[in-house]
């Protein structure tokens, strides 16, 4: 008789940048908040657009429209921040809106290293039909010379 393996569902927080669909694993999400005002951060690498004061933490803020050559826009009001876990620190991602939270059979992912063989920071892509969504390793969007560089940067920072 033929084995069925069962697959747990992923879930995971979709949320758009210029009307683009992109999300992360559901397990890193702290919270969604309405965009605040972010104090630059100097001589931090390239996708980091500042610090904020989250509940007295001072935490990053990425900017992820650099990695996917989107063009970079003011913040506005109706933006919102995710706030999020990875492995090292607390951070808030810029999205334009938070769409929600959909949750997946892992047949409906797509490997990324064969569609986007030179993004690490891709770890699937989900098929809904007529809507594609990038889902991301929050992990992935520093390299390891950018990390340290965001290391030093944030050493030097007072809010």
């Amino acid at each position: 008789m033929e084995e069925i393996q069962h697959y747990d569902n992923i879930k995971i927080l979709v949320f758009s940048l210029d009307e683009l669909s992109y999300a992360l694993d559901l397990s890193t999400i702290e919270r969604v908040v309405a965009a605040v005002e972010i104090t630059p951060l100097p001589k931090a690498p390239e996708i980091i657009t500042g610090v904020i004061n989250y509940h007295g933490k001072i935490i990053t803020v990425f900017n992820i429209r650099k990695l996917f050559n989107l063009p970079c826009r003011e913040i506005e009001p109706e933006n919102q921040f995710i706030i999020a876990q990875t492995k090292k620190r607390l951070v808030a991602i810029i999205t334009d809106s938070v769409t929600g939270i959909v949750e997946l059979n892992p047949r409906q992912i797509v490997n990324a290293e064969q569609e986007f063989p030179f993004t690490d920071y891709i770890s699937g892509v989900a098929n809904l039909g007529a809507n594609l969504i990038l889902i991301n390793d929050l992990d992935k969007f520093l390299s390891i010379d950018e990390a340290k560089l965001l290391e030093k940067a944030i050493k030097k920072v007072t809010i």
